[in-house]
């Protein structure tokens, strides 16, 4: 698996194992979103060109486009718009013009993902919150796709 290196400041990644097939992390990511990730979900993310938007509550959303789609093997999402209206952030949409990259691997009997945020990374003001909040919805992700049972975001 190849890590994206963009610039000199480290973009958040994380890399889980999880006990499932790589066709299956695909299909999550592309027809599942509701299920691990926010309840809150519009448009689709199936098809290069889709939208999205993904809510968590009335203060956080962010719309997304899907930029690039290898199947079982690597998704693309370019955040368009975004709103983390928390009282502690100053600059509450430095997610606009981030890159989300989903890279997957199939190994014999589990797979390998590897989340990539290009420009979230620790000079910006969101970095602790979000990097939290990837944190918790992977989780959320390895559950729905070891047990068929997430924990998304539920309103």
């Amino acid at each position: 698996m190849k890590t994206i290196n963009t610039n000199n400041v480290e973009d958040y990644i994380h890399e889980i194992e999880v006990n499932s097939t790589a066709d299956r992390i695909y299909h999550a990511l592309t027809q599942e979103i509701p299920l691990w990730w926010t309840e809150l979900f519009e448009g689709s993310s199936s098809e290069a060109g889709n939208l999205f938007t993904i809510r968590f509550g009335d203060q956080i959303h962010k719309t997304m486009r899907v930029k690039e789609l290898i199947h079982n093997t690597k998704i693309v999402w370019w955040v368009e718009d975004s709103l983390i209206a928390l009282p502690e952030l100053k600059n509450q949409t430095e997610w606009i013009g981030t890159t989300i990259v989903w890279e997957m691997e199939q190994k014999e009997n589990s797979s390998v993902l590897m989340l990539t945020h290009i420009g979230l990374n620790p000079n910006i003001e969101c970095y602790e919150i979000c990097s939290n909040g990837w944190r918790q919805f992977l989780g959320s992700l390895t559950k729905f796709l070891e047990t068929g049972e997430g924990t998304p975001y539920r309103k």
